[in-house]
């Protein structure tokens, strides 16, 4: 007999989430996940992909999968210490190392298992980690994994990170004490102070670890906040996904030899999970390869990400402080935001509400990710539609 403690906390939470609005629908697609998408049959644009370069339904990506599969199989058959290791994971990892301009690199079955990987087999209960406090929950979980002392400081202010980083050094209470932060704030679209804190970490020995998920194919040119900086040889640790700008699925540590020899013996996501899908492997490599031939797809995806913004701007929508293509329109309340949405998707315009614990009470927004595969005729059904709702529900 199913226990009725579980359903009854079951209920009454899942009631209590919908009353506020914080109770996310899952909308299956019927189609690709491309510029327009279909669901329910019908067809809306799509801002809410973080496939940014449209790359996740390119040919030559289908192309090189098919030919995978072909060759190797749908599965690597095997974790990669024992015989799931293919010689287009070595291809994948020395690939990776090029583009992100490091000696080495790792491959993981995601973004968020590298976080849980390569935090928790560095950092003990003997250290300390500066985390910034908008990191992304992947970061928040590592971080706990590892039963290190958790600092948080204040969103991009340097003045916050010197102080604590100040105390922890003097305190000799840890052996290592890291600093973490996103490349790119996947919720406002602001980058990371990465000089200032790399000035930081060297004044205080701190280890130094960026999550670009959202920042490589989309700065540097294609090759990520790190690159966009000049940083390449004085970060520590650069993660990324292979989901995103990418357009395929997996994530990646790209670091000296010395830390990802360390990573391939010590962590757990790397040791216990069935090696990446051949296909997959193939389809970043080719991903990565054309980033590195050209910025075409790049240079598409910051000038449709202007346009849209300067839109949204003139027509009077709070669109944060963004500096890269992810627009927020900021709403405020959680409920409006989520009716907000609704009626966008009515009109045409598929752009998911975004409310807590995603971002924080009382800023609910609705994130808008215009892509290299957006038309400019695309974006100006959007900005007709949203200039519509806007008015018609008072927001504008």
């Amino acid at each position: 007999m199913a226990s009725k403690t579980l359903d009854q906390f079951l209920h009454d939470n899942l009631e209590d989430l919908k009353s506020r609005g914080l109770y996310n629908v899952i909308d299956p697609l019927e189609s690709p996940n491309g510029p327009v998408i279909e669901i329910d049959g019908r067809e809306l644009i799509n801002l809410s992909s973080n496939n940014y370069l449209g790359l996740a339904t390119d040919e030559r990506l289908k192309e090189a999968a098919l030919e995978a599969v072909q060759k190797y199989g749908v599965g690597a058959g095997a974790v990669r210490t024992i015989n799931g290791t293919l010689s287009l994971h070595v291809q994948l990892e020395e690939k990776l190392a090029e583009f992100k301009n490091t000696e080495a690199a790792i491959a993981y079955q995601s973004g968020f298992n590298c976080n849980m990987a390569a935090i928790s087999a560095v950092m003990d209960k003997n250290d300390a980690i500066l985390s910034d406090e908008l990191n992304h929950a992947s970061i928040i979980d590592g971080c706990r994994l590892s039963k290190a002392k958790i600092i948080r400081f204040n969103h991009s202010d340097m003045d916050d990170l010197y102080a604590k980083a100040k105390e922890a050094k003097e305190s000799g209470q840890y052996k290592k004490i890291m600093v973490i932060t996103d490349g790119v704030f996947s919720m406002d679209g602001d980058i990371a102070k990465l000089p200032e804190i790399v000035e930081i970490a060297n004044r205080f020995d701190l280890i130094t670890y960026v999550d670009d998920a959202h920042g490589s194919g989309v700065l540097g040119k294609g090759a990520g906040t790190v690159k966009h900086f000049g940083l390449s040889d004085q970060v520590d640790f650069q993660i990324g996904t292979l989901s995103k700008a990418i357009g395929v699925v997996g994530g990646y540590v790209a670091g000296k030899k010395l830390l990802i020899d360390w990573l391939k013996v010590c962590s757990r996501p790397f040791l216990f999970s069935t090696a990446l899908p051949p296909a997959d492997v193939a389809a970043c490599i080719k991903a990565i390869e054309i980033l590195m031939s050209s910025t075409e797809l790049h240079d598409k995806l910051w000038s449709n990400g202007r346009y849209l913004k300067k839109g949204l701007k003139e027509l009077g929508f709070d669109i944060g402080e963004s500096e890269t293509p992810i627009t927020p329109c900021i709403i405020g309340d959680e409920v409006l935001t989520q009716k907000f949405s609704r009626r966008l998707n009515e009109e045409g315009v598929y752009a998911k509400a975004i409310v807590f614990p995603t971002v924080p009470r009382g800023t609910g927004r609705v994130r808008n990710m215009p892509t290299a595969a957006h038309t400019q005729e695309m974006l100006d059904r959007v900005l007709s539609i949203y200039e519509k709702v806007g008015k018609e529900m008072g927001v504008i």
